[in-house]
């Protein structure tokens, strides 16, 4: 942990501690402050846990601020339910490899639990990435978004000659296909996700929201699944 950032928190700490103390603490105000920061300082995981509870709570407020828009889906960017009550949304890039890994993790939620709703957020950072990311919309709008997302990862192939094969092996029309992807819904649909991603303080994908948790990288299936169960209960 950063030095700056440790005695900040430290200070922080310590200032709270005091704050519960009432006036008649304040004589003893100087040894109780050096014996805080020796006991926090030889504890040094009360400081992470602070650290991680103070991001964890940015977190939902920054989740709070972006509004009801998140968790409405651009038409057919689905995977799992579409009427579920259960929401799990991932913002992706087909260049990603922690994306890639990620895939697992989410098909197996989804087999597990038939009321789990995964809203696709496609956010196009890596170089290359964008045609893929147009396209998936597309199919999303033929009703194949699933189809032509786990068929992009299989290729693993985002040049344009890459994604017309996913897309023909998955069977689009391929005249709308090219329609879509190039239509403005599907330009406004990416600035959209660009703009949520950077609402809710995401460096890079992936980047998910379990139920009411941001969780930036890939986290793994267990994480996941926790944070959904926990907004479920």
């Amino acid at each position: 942990m950063d030095n700056t950032f440790k005695n900040s928190l430290l200070t922080a700490i310590t200032a709270l501690i005091f704050g519960f103390l009432g006036a008649a603490a304040w004589s003893y105000a100087g040894l109780a402050d050096n014996r805080t920061r020796t006991y926090l300082m030889e504890n040094p995981s009360i400081l992470q846990d602070v650290a991680q509870a103070l991001s964890d709570e940015q977190a939902r407020e920054r989740l709070a601020s972006v509004g009801d828009e998140l968790f409405t889906p651009f038409p057919g960017a689905i995977i799992g339910n579409p009427q579920g009550s259960k929401v799990l949304i991932e913002f992706t890039d087909y260049n990603c490899p922690y994306c890639e890994a990620s895939l697992a993790d989410v098909q197996k939620l989804v087999a597990e639990d038939p009321d789990l709703k995964v809203i696709m957020r496609e956010w196009p950072i890596f170089q290359g990435s964008e045609d893929a990311a147009r396209m998936a919309l597309a199919a999303g709008m033929q009703g194949k978004y699933r189809e032509f997302h786990e068929t992009m990862f299989d290729l693993g192939d985002t040049s344009p000659l890459g994604v017309e094969t996913a897309a023909r092996q998955i069977g689009l029309d391929m005249e709308q296909a090219r329609a879509d992807a190039a239509s403005e819904a599907v330009s406004l649909e990416l600035v959209r996700n660009l703009t949520f991603a950077q609402s809710l303080g995401f460096s890079g994908t992936p980047a998910f929201i379990a139920g009411e948790t941001p969780f930036g990288g890939a986290v793994g299936y267990e994480a996941l699944k926790e944070a959904l169960d926990e907004a479920d209960s």
